[in-house]
């Protein structure tokens, strides 16, 4: 290992894997594990998309493998920052991603989509 290097930065991938801009939405595309070491990367990218203000911002949870109570404050903080809470909406979580939602309650409280095209075409 290098000096002062972290052995599992060539493991880790970047938890924000695109972001796509269209005509009144965006899709944040976030990937790997969420959590406390890259939250605040997740965090930077969701409310620079929020100031943007689109009509809907959809993140894309279907890549992600893991979610911690930190990534999951983020996007807490992320849904209070855009003018229309309703526009937030999360799309395609995977089992353990859908089992995070559920334990914490937050599955009540966001708009949780099977996939990517429903929550695209869901009134808001």
């Amino acid at each position: 290992m290098a000096e002062g290097g972290d052995d599992t930065a060539g493991i880790r991938e970047d938890p924000v894997a695109g972001i796509e801009r269209n005509d009144g939405y965006v899709v944040v595309s976030l990937a790997g594990e969420l959590d406390l070491y890259n939250a605040h990367e997740v965090r930077e990218a969701l409310l620079e998309c929020c100031a943007e203000a689109p009509d809907r911002l959809v993140v894309d949870l279907s890549a992600v493998k893991f979610i911690d109570s930190t990534a999951l404050g983020v996007l807490i903080e992320a849904r209070t920052r855009l003018a229309n809470r309703r526009g937030f909406l999360l799309a395609a979580p995977g089992l353990e991603t859908r089992r995070a939602l559920e334990i914490s309650g937050l599955d009540r409280h966001f708009s949780v989509h099977d996939s990517l095209d429903a929550a695209l075409s869901a009134s808001l």
